[in-house]
């Protein structure tokens, strides 16, 4: 009993037809378009403007082992209290001191707030390395 041969086996796939080949590129489109929609709304929301912003305003190196750092700190949210970390750098970039700093409530969207930082070599530069709303337990007020 001999078998009849399956076109699509012998001779390979059917060719696509056009009705197809549309449904095909309209899906990929959508799923395409879909997916970079997911990216730029994680995008978004991962890299949106923070609540919070500081910048070095300027430092002062007071002696050997400590630095005097000014930063200029913006909130979103003046009303609500943020902590910042400042910290000073030895002439090789390397951090040689830090030092956490509780920003309290405010009036003013941006404030100016001038901390020492201790450090354990000669410090070259003092800066921030950055701020947020997360406050640890320790730095709340009771």
């Amino acid at each position: 009993m001999a078998e009849t041969p399956v076109a699509s086996s012998r001779y390979g796939r059917s060719p696509v037809t056009p009705v197809k080949r549309r449904r095909l590129t309209i899906a990929l489109t959508t799923l395409a378009v879909a997916a970079g929609v997911a990216v730029a709304a994680t995008a978004y929301q991962r890299f949106e403007g923070t609540a919070v912003e500081g910048k070095t305003g300027a430092f002062d190196v007071l002696d050997d082992q400590t630095v005097s750092v000014t930063i200029s700190v913006t909130r979103n949210d003046p009303a609500i209290p943020v902590v910042c970390i400042v910290r000073a750098r030895a002439h090789d970039g390397a951090e040689t001191g830090r030092r956490e700093i509780l920003i309290g409530p405010s009036e003013a969207k941006t404030v100016q707030v001038t901390a020492t930082v201790k450090s354990y070599r000669r410090p070259f530069v003092g800066d921030i390395y950055g701020c947020g709303t997360d406050i640890p337990p320790y730095l709340r007020a009771t």
